[in-house]
């Protein structure tokens, strides 16, 4: 009769072949031989009286029993793995890779000196720091945690509360003097605007009135995707824009740009580490996710 250990590794083989794409690179990749790899595998299906692959001298596929059986193992496994890691690192030292994802100009200008502050805290742990403006699949692109300015909208994942953000609607002095002051949001369809088209709701600008949210369809010379594109435009003169606070203020301060419609714009949104949705949580992205909310607390988002 196997045992539960036997029965695992035959399980965790099955899924390190199809994953490997083969048996050779599986081999090679967990340091077992191909013939110990594969008697798991066929021991396996012979334990469940069904083929789970079909094998050929130059490719692997499942069976239709096969993929189901993998979707099911890939979990059971990947649960197994996180409870030992969250176990172990309760009385460990975080350490290991760390994959974060977070947008270019936040990563650039507020996150960066965050996560090195954790980095000089943990020294065991490494960073893979993807700085890129779109919205990565975690699990896909192996991803730990992204830090989102947002609302979560994926079930699949789950999200934690670093900081409170705001937006602000700018616009150089030059261009105020111009066209005027905006007296409300229903003002900027007639008026030039910078569209970011990674802004939530892109060219549709939300606002409050009387305790309610509306939507503004804005247009203009330009259209980009990236904040730190549209500060540069609206300072230029060439529209209003809907910047994040990090870098409206710092070209208010210095009289490049005034805020407008500043009651009208909703606030709510938020810093967001964002993770798969799993039920132990790894030790070193729980540590980085504690360390950014104290960070955050003493160093608020301008």
């Amino acid at each position: 009769m196997a045992t539960l250990t036997q029965d695992l590794a035959r399980i965790r083989a099955f899924v390190q072949v199809f994953d490997a794409g083969g048996f050779s690179a599986a081999a090679r990749q967990h340091g077992r031989s191909k013939a110990l790899l594969s008697k798991y595998v066929t021991d396996l299906e012979d334990y469940l009286g069904v083929r789970l692959m079909n094998r050929t001298t130059r490719k692997l596929s499942l069976t239709e029993a096969g993929e189901a059986y993998y979707r099911e193992a890939s979990q059971l496994l990947q649960q197994l793995d996180d409870l030992d890691a969250s176990i172990s690192e309760q009385t460990t030292e975080p350490r290991g890779l760390l994959r974060v994802s977070a947008p270019r100009n936040f990563g650039e200008s507020t996150l960066a000196p965050a996560i090195f502050a954790f980095l000089v805290d943990h020294p065991a742990v490494t960073l893979d720091l993807r700085l890129e403006d779109r919205y990565v699949d975690l699990v896909d692109e192996g991803i730990d945690v992204a830090l989102r300015i947002s609302t979560l909208t994926d079930s699949s994942l789950i999200a934690r509360k670093i900081a409170d953000m705001k937006v602000m609607v700018v616009a150089s002095p030059n261009l105020i003097r111009k066209v005027g002051v905006p007296k409300d949001p229903e003002a900027l369809r007639a008026l030039p605007c910078i569209v970011d088209i990674n802004l939530q709701g892109q060219a549709n600008w939300r606002f409050v009135e009387d305790g309610r949210t509306v939507s503004v369809h804005v247009t203009g010379p330009v259209r980009c995707n990236s904040p730190l594109v549209a500060r540069q435009a609206a300072i230029a003169g060439l529209g209003f824009a809907m910047l994040p606070s990090y870098l409206a203020e710092p070209a208010i301060e210095e009289g490049k740009l005034a805020a407008v419609l500043a009651d009208r714009v909703p606030t709510g949104q938020t810093l967001q580490a964002v993770y798969p949705h799993r039920r132990h949580l790894a030790g070193k992205v729980r540590a980085l996710i504690d360390h950014l909310v104290k960070w955050f607390e003493i160093h608020p988002v301008r």
